[in-house]
């Protein structure tokens, strides 16, 4: 196939087509009131967005280092605290005590002294009496076992023997060891002899 040579107004018509599609092809940003449009006066410039977002993550990466700190610093404190409150936490017991340890020297003196049993009984009651209360008032309470049923959740059975009567079978017939509650909390089994 031959090429037909262009005319003179074939020119001129390809010619404005083209000024026109450029034309409409430079004004689609031109106008600022057309929404949802980039603007060409308004340059985006991935650059910029990035550095952005860096920024924003370098705000993220220091705000959570510091609250890892801050979390690791309150766990070392709570574990000196709880460190120091076991340590410190027999203190109140222990200096309430130190009067019965007197009163046990002072018992002491007394025995080597003299031979009146009866007085040293008193002396030695007094002084049993005195740490039973002191520690009565800090939570302590003895379990009383004996005629009870047996129950493995707050006894510990030694041995069994034959039952005095048949109303003490499988109930605690003697008690080896006493049990105690700390704020009715039981700290220690009582050891019991259990009748079968």
């Amino acid at each position: 196939m031959h090429d037909k040579p262009m005319t003179e107004s074939d020119k001129e018509k390809a010619m404005s087509n083209h000024e026109n599609g450029a034309a409409e092809a430079m004004n689609i940003n031109t106008d600022e009131n057309i929404s949802g449009t980039s603007h060409l006066n308004e340059p985006v410039s991935q650059e910029d967005e990035v550095a952005k977002l860096n920024r924003e993550i370098e705000e993220l990466k220091d705000k959570y280092l510091r609250q890892v700190a801050e979390f690791e610093n309150f766990k070392k404190r709570n574990a000196r605290e709880r460190l120091e409150l076991i340590q410190t936490a027999g203190k109140e017991v222990i200096s309430a005590l130190l009067e019965v340890l007197d009163d046990c020297d002072r018992a002491e003196k007394q025995m080597q002294a003299t031979d009146d049993a009866a007085s040293i009984k008193e002396g030695a009651h007094l002084i049993f009496t005195k740490l039973r209360n002191i520690l009565q008032a800090r939570g302590l309470k003895a379990m009383e076992s004996i005629g009870t049923e047996f129950d493995p959740d707050r006894h510990e059975a030694i041995t069994q023997i034959p039952a005095p009567s048949e109303d003490m079978k499988g109930k605690v017939v003697d008690e080896v060891q006493k049990g105690y509650y700390l704020n009715d909390k039981l700290i220690r089994f009582a050891k019991v002899v259990v009748g079968q």
